[in-house]
């Protein structure tokens, strides 16, 4: 079998740096739409069911993607034009998405606002997927955990940007209530349009930089044989999952489950702990929830800065070892925001959860990559997007219970139900076969 190139660090940069921009538009459709979808005319009590759009989505469009991708040859790749393509279609729905009540004589705006928040979701998913999937079919072994911690880097400083980015654009002085007769705020408007123009041209950089190889060469790299280039059908591809991919399904359930009820319950938590207020229209509440908001943008950057050295740390004492500590930092961070109520404090809470976010954006797919037949890498990494959708939909639908039965109905007490299943997905991932754990520090050739 051939050996893949050694990819130059700008190489490997470019795989992935149109993921920069889809991150930001991503981190904008999860900050913003609430805010729009409520100045649209939406009811409170429903914008727990536009949430659940995001990993419907997921859970749907990317196996589809995945395997098509992976049938796919064309001049410009395989993976690239479903990546072009779907940013494309994600930029016009954020130029449409904060401009919705100017559909009012065709349909309610609400009804507008939701359908492009599920069209850019699709799009966003079109795009995220193969470019988890280019990583995989370019890098060598050597160079996975370092292929996939640039690509954690540029996801977390797309969060980053896009979390701020409102913020930013009111305090250099654009209005951040909306114009008199108007219903969205123009630094709410103005962010999207930034953020889908970034979107666009960070796409096309990777798209006109990055050439695949073409099909003789990758099937020789990856030791395809013409067994394994007989088209499947889906259910027998799923039949065929590796294990390797359900052990880590496993540590994705419980670190994704944590995930959501943090996002959920972190602004009442807050509030409730550092504010000691439960009203969601009081002056403390509000404040909770721009804090929460700096909050997100800092553990980002934590994640950020912990991408820069988790490959040379992985490369050194294994995959695993480096998974599993993240995780438990993330549980400890996660945990103690039940014990601080001085907001400061909490800067310290998500030193933890952003090194464990960096390692869940990175580790698993290196993980897995390695153990994937590189004919169907696009359809498994498709499917394995289920392991991050499912357990978003399943705390969606139990969140309410276990507030009510667990947590006593104090928002707060969620975030030590997220410290234990970020904890329970630290102990799964000592359950996890890890192919490529012999190629470390002194193994390495």
């Amino acid at each position: 079998m051939k050996k893949k190139p050694t990819l130059s660090f700008w190489q490997i940069w470019n795989l992935s740096f149109g993921f920069l921009g889809i991150q930001i538009g991503y981190s904008l459709q999860s900050s913003q739409t609430s805010r729009i979808l409520s100045a649209l005319g939406a009811d409170p009590h429903d914008l727990p069911l536009f949430w659940l759009a995001a990993p419907i989505a997921g859970l749907i469009v990317q196996p589809i993607i995945g395997m098509s991708s992976d049938r796919t040859w064309t001049r410009f790749g395989r993976r690239i034009p479903f990546i072009l393509g779907g940013a494309i279609v994600s930029t016009i729905a954020m130029f449409f998405m904060p401009n919705s009540e100017f559909v009012a004589a065709i349909m309610p705006p609400v009804f507008f606002g939701a359908f492009m928040l599920l069209f850019m979701d699709c799009a966003f998913n079109v795009s995220m997927q193969p470019f988890r999937s280019l990583v995989g079919d370019m890098v060598n072994d050597e160079q996975r955990n370092q292929g996939y911690a640039t690509q954690s880097f540029l996801t977390n400083v797309g969060a980053v940007i896009g979390s701020f980015l409102p913020f930013i654009l009111a305090w250099i002085g654009i209005q951040n209530i909306p114009e008199a007769g108007e219903k969205v705020a123009p630094s709410v408007i103005w962010s999207f349009y930034i953020g889908g123009g970034a979107l666009l041209l960070t796409v096309l950089w990777t798209s006109f930089k990055v050439k695949e190889y073409p099909p003789k060469e990758y099937n020789e790299y990856s030791n395809i044989t013409e067994e394994e280039k007989k088209t499947q059908s889906f259910l027998d591809i799923l039949k065929s999952t590796p294990t390797t991919m359900l052990q880590l399904g496993i540590v994705q359930f419980f670190s994704w489950f944590a995930l959501f009820i943090m996002w959920v319950y972190a602004i009442g938590g807050i509030a409730e702990n550092v504010w000691q207020t439960t009203d969601p229209i009081s002056q403390g509440y509000n404040d909770a929830g721009d804090w929460n908001g700096v909050l997100s943008g800092v553990y980002a950057i934590f994640a950020a800065v912990f991408s820069v050295f988790m490959a040379k740390v992985a490369n050194k004492l294994g995959r695993k070892k480096v998974y599993s500590s993240a995780l438990i930092l993330g549980a400890i961070g996660l945990a103690s925001m039940y014990f601080f109520d001085d907001k400061y404090m909490l800067l310290l809470s998500m030193l933890g959860v952003g090194i464990a976010w960096a390692a869940i954006l990175a580790m698993p797919y290196a993980i897995l990559s390695a153990a994937l037949p590189a004919s169907k890498m696009g359809v498994y990494m498709g499917i394995f997007n289920a392991t991050i959708t499912i357990p978003q939909i399943v705390a969606g639908l139990t969140g309410g219970l276990l507030l009510k039965y667990v947590a006593g109905g104090s928002s707060i007490s969620m975030m030590l139900v997220a410290g234990t299943s970020m904890l329970l997905a630290a102990i799964a991932v000592a359950f996890v076969n890890d192919k490529n754990d012999e190629l470390r520090a002194g193994h390495i050739k």
